[in-house]
This record gives C-alpha cells, structure tokens and sequence, in this order.
C-alpha cells in the first residue's frame, strides 16, 4: 500500500475512533444523568410526607436559624430536609407577637411576626374548596389553598424555588388584635357573628372584607425570606398587559424569543431556562399572574427566579390556559433535569403525590379533587408541546443540560 493511501486509511480510521469515543462518553454522560434524576426522583418520593413534629434532634438551632442557612443562590430548601416537618410546625404553631398590613401588592393579606422574630405573610381564606373563579384567568382574590399547594408542587417538580409555605387557623379576637398595629386593627369589622378585616393594599375595599367563621380565620402562611438575602423585581418578559384590546408583543410575535434572548439576563445563565420552568410551573397550577417576579439582588442573572406569590392559581379546574406556556412553545427549550421529572410524573403520579404531600398540612384537604385532576391533564399538554418542539427542532437542541452543584455549607 502505498504511503499517500495509508496515510488516509489512518486518517479515517481517527476520525472515526474520535467519533466513537466522544459517542459514547457522551452516551455515558447521558445515561449517568438521567440515572442521577430518577434517583433524585426516587428520594423526592419518599420524603413527601412531612409530618408536622416540633422536635429538631441534633441541633441546637431554633427552625427560623435552620430555615435561613438552607437559603442559596439556586435553591430556598436543600433536597433532603429532615427538619422541614418542625419548620413547618413552628409556622403553624407559634405565638403571634405582631401584626401589621401586608407588604405593597394588590390582594389583602397581613404580616405577621412569630415568637422568635420570623416574619410570614398570612393570606386569608376567600372561597369554599369547590368554588370557581368565572373570567380571566387572573380574576378572583387570591387563594390561600393554592399557595399551599404551589409550595408542594414546587417540592415535586425539584425547583425548590418557593418559600416554605403551610394552612393556620388564627383566632383574630385572640391572636391578632391584641398584638395589631393600629393600621390594621382600624380595618377590623363585624359582619354578622363573624369577626373580618379589610387591610390595605391596592384593590382592599371596606365593602370586601376577609371574614372568619366567628373568630377563627383559616389561611395560609408564607415563610419570609432571610433579610440577608434582598430580592430584586423584574419585569417577565411575557408579562401581559391587563388592558382590553392591547396585546404584548409576546402575543403576536412568534419570534419573540429570539428578541428575549438577545437581552440580559436571558442571553447567558440560567435565568431563561428559570423562565421556561416557571412556565410549566405556573401553567400547572393556572396562575397566568405572573406579570413580575423576583430573584436575589446583583445576582447578574444568576440567581434563581424565585417562585413568590403563586395565589392566583387554581381558580377554574376547567380553563388550561394555554398562553401560559408561550415561553415554552416560542423558544421550544427545556432543562432535561425538567423534561425527566415531567416523565417521571405521568400516569396519575402527580396528582397522587401532590395528596400525599399536602395530606398532613393543618387546612387539609387543601384542594379538590378536579383541581387534582386538572394537573394530570395539564401535565400531558405540556409533554405534548415540547414533542412538537422535538420534533420540529430535534431534541439536540430543544433537551438543554444544565446542571448545576450547589452548596448548603
């Protein structure tokens, strides 16, 4: 054989030991991932049930220490939390100290200060269970339920990017009263034989107050998060408008995404993937309200997009509105971390796994049965817009690793 053509004989057969080799490391790497996601699953699954026990062994921390040191950068709780049960306890149990309005927004709902000195943001009971919000999909009072479940939802999904959350009933006369500021006491009225309040904030009206079942007021606690941690606001890029007539430009624009991308923070980092998740996210639970959100200040995008203020969700049961998903079916990407645990979570799985983790919270049951089922037939439109997306894109490009380790020391 002559040198010209051994020459070329090895340089093919490079090439395709280069090929193989990065092949299979590839494949490698591939299956080790998603072997470390169903077993990150697996874990998930068995620690759903939280049972609510004051006891924290090994430590000599109060839950409010323990809560603030597993806040980080990308997660507000670490995946294996042994003290969540006594955290959540000491939310639903412990003395109010003060009471005041809430923090600036648009729906009723007070700050509380527990013994210890841990602020939560108590929202109050609005509907029945079974009530159904009628018209946009942002219409209604906030429910307090819904941001019980979100906090859930949010542990199944693996995000572990909202604030812990948990159902109290509060005596107003008892616990609230004597501890208000004067600010809110003055929005206090009786209704009947029901003791109610009106608070302040942008859409609270005297003719609309939150009332108790005599004094006992069922609702929900948000843990706040730690002072050493500010937020910062942005603006979501597929925010809406809320006037008639006017579209955002995400509304007409199928390219949109190729503009969002060319804007920080979403043209590097994690934050756009963030979104694409918040989407899924949101679009399970039918909270089409996110017009901002949050993330921890002078992060440079690299912060996670934290899931803050999830109570306009589970209105309707019957409305999957679909324009909630436009992040995702415009930039057709998904995290496979996402896309696995979205798999892991068919045939009934979500919906039974959201019961099981809500059973033992203190307002349970926390949301009726067609809400249940709205989220496993939500589930199967989300799996079905990103085949679209694979199918159109390949899954090369629409399946985005993005893999991150992350510290709770």
């Amino acid at each position: 054989m002559k040198l010209k053509q051994r020459v070329v004989l090895l340089a093919i057969l490079l090439v395709i030991f280069i090929f193989t080799k990065v092949f299979l490391i590839d494949n490698l790497d591939t299956s080790a991932a998603n072997r470390e996601d169903q077993r990150a699953f697996h874990r998930m699954m068995a620690s759903l049930h939280v049972e609510l026990d004051p006891r924290l062994d090994h430590t000599l921390q109060s839950p409010w220490e323990i809560a603030a040191q597993w806040v980080v950068p990308r997660e507000v709780y670490p995946e294996e939390t042994p003290e969540l049960g006594a955290v959540m306890h000491a939310m639903t149990t412990k003395k109010i100290i003060k009471a005041d309005v809430g923090y600036k927004g648009t729906q009723l709902k007070a700050l509380l200060i527990l013994e210890g000195g841990q602020k939560v943001v108590f929202k109050p009971k609005r509907y029945a269970r079974d009530y159904v919000v009628e018209g946009e999909p942002y219409a209604g009072y906030d429910r307090h339920n819904a941001e019980v479940a979100a906090f859930h939802l949010d542990r199944i999904l693996g995000f572990r990017r909202a604030p812990l959350v948990v159902g109290r009933f509060v005596n107003l006369r008892t616990e609230i009263k004597p501890v208000a500021t004067e600010q809110l006491l003055g929005t206090f009225m009786t209704v009947g034989n029901n003791t109610c309040f009106y608070g302040k904030c942008y859409y609270c009206r005297e003719t609309e107050p939150a009332c108790a079942d005599g004094d006992i007021m069922e609702g929900s606690v948000t843990l706040w998060l730690p002072d050493v941690w500010p937020l910062q606001k942005h603006r979501h890029p597929w925010g809406r408008t809320y006037r008639e007539g006017k579209l955002a430009r995400w509304e007409y624009d199928e390219s949109y995404c190729d503009a969002v991308k060319k804007t920080s923070p979403y043209d590097s980092g994690p934050r756009l993937l963030d979104i694409i998740d918040t989407a899924i996210f949101d679009y399970l639970i039918g909270n089409a309200d996110r017009h901002h959100y949050e993330s921890f200040q002078d992060d440079e995008g690299a912060s996670m997009l934290i899931l803050l203020d999830n109570a306009k969700s589970f209105g309707n049961p019957a409305l999957d509105e679909r324009s909630i998903l436009a992040p995702l079916y415009q930039c057709c990407i998904i995290r496979v971390s996402t896309w696995n645990r979205l798999n892991y979570l068919k045939n009934g799985v979500l919906k039974s796994a959201l019961k099981t983790a809500m059973s033992h919270d203190p307002i349970s049951p926390v949301l009726s049965d067609p809400h249940l089922d709205a989220l496993d037939q939500r589930l199967l439109s989300i799996l079905a817009t990103v085949k679209q997306c694979t199918d159109q894109f390949g899954p090369d490009i629409v399946l985005v690793e993005d893999r991150m380790t992350l510290s709770h020391l």
